[in-house]
């Protein structure tokens, strides 16, 4: 039997994610994670624009529960490469946590996915 994918810091989760690096508008992706940090399942949503995306709060908690995860890493593209987290981002990043919490889930990190690679909130501070 396989060992299952571990998620263990942000460079795991950077690679997890390369895949939406080079997407033409706004993609999150979710990673529903078990107390070992195994990975359990993902979820993938895109945004019609570039530059926005509608958080899907509700779905992101309801798929936790439904994996029994006790935490998450989020990551989205920013397609027109700039890494930084956006004001909206940190408030979707928040509100997100704050939705978690209550549950016993824990948002482990958000990740700002781009061509030349990925920012971490965690190593930023910012979670």
């Amino acid at each position: 039997m396989e060992e299952p994918k571990r998620i263990r810091d942000a460079d795991a989760a950077a690679q997890l994610f390369a895949s939406i690096e080079r997407e033409p508008v706004e993609v999150a992706m979710f990673a529903y994670l078990g107390a070992g940090q195994e990975l359990l399942g993902m979820r993938c949503t895109r945004s019609p624009s570039r530059d926005t995306l509608d958080l899907p709060i509700r779905e992101v908690a309801r798929d936790a529960l439904a994996f029994g995860a006790t935490g998450v890493v989020m990551a989205h593209n920013h397609p027109g490469g700039d890494p930084d987290p956006s004001e909206a981002d940190r408030n979707a990043t928040r509100r997100l946590a704050r939705a978690l919490d209550p549950l016993g889930i824990r948002l482990l990190d958000h990740l700002v996915v781009t061509r030349d690679g990925a920012v971490s909130f965690r190593e930023l501070g910012l979670l």
